[in-house]
């Protein structure tokens, strides 16, 4: 977990001695395609940070959606259930084969106790998170579908990561649709 170590490092100031014992707290998950991360229902107990690979996060109704791709680099949870302790109304999937860095909740408060540095760690994660949420809104809200395809085009190995289907519901429109936008920009 050396890599994760200086991605921390990069993110807080921490001594190596609580740098070690942060990553004391963390344990490495493999998924597989197609495998459940977190199932509809269930409640989220564990933050993540996502080392290779990918994941969406999809809600299902009468039509399955794609509310969020997480991407390689990034910390994650399912907020919405983790706080609130509540059941979550989404499933996390692996894309592709991907590595995680795990930490439950109760070693991620007992560090924010233990370690001062590592509240600003949290802090400075949701913050970068927060962000990517309202960047996410205002292109949703100002661009239109091609603009937000070509932004898509422009993050190295997105496109390998998701489905058409997949890309097509996160963007908002049928693969149908997004396959005209896909020919009409050729």
């Amino acid at each position: 977990m050396t890599d994760l170590k200086i991605i921390i490092k990069q993110i807080v100031s921490l001594s190596e001695q609580d740098a070690d014992i942060v990553i004391s707290h963390f344990y490495e998950r493999r998924l597989s395609r197609g495998q459940l991360l977190l199932k509809k229902g269930q409640v989220a107990s564990h933050y993540y940070f996502l080392r290779s690979g990918g994941l969406r996060f999809s809600y299902k109704d009468k039509v399955e959606l794609t509310a969020w791709i997480v991407q390689p680099g990034e910390f994650f949870t399912e907020i919405s259930s983790l706080s609130p302790e509540i059941p979550t109304r989404f499933d996390i999937e692996a894309i592709e084969d991907s590595e995680i860095y795990c930490i439950s909740k109760s070693n991620m408060e007992a560090l924010y106790k233990e370690i001062p540095a590592w509240q600003e760690f949290g802090r400075k994660t949701w913050e970068r998170m927060a962000i990517r949420m309202i960047n996410e809104i205002i292109r949703f809200q100002t661009m239109t579908v091609e603009e937000r395809y070509l932004e898509f085009l422009k993050i190295p190995g997105f496109m390998q990561l998701v489905s058409v289907k997949q890309l097509a519901s996160y963007l908002g429109i049928t693969p149908n649709a997004l396959s005209r936008i896909r020919k009409n920009l050729r």
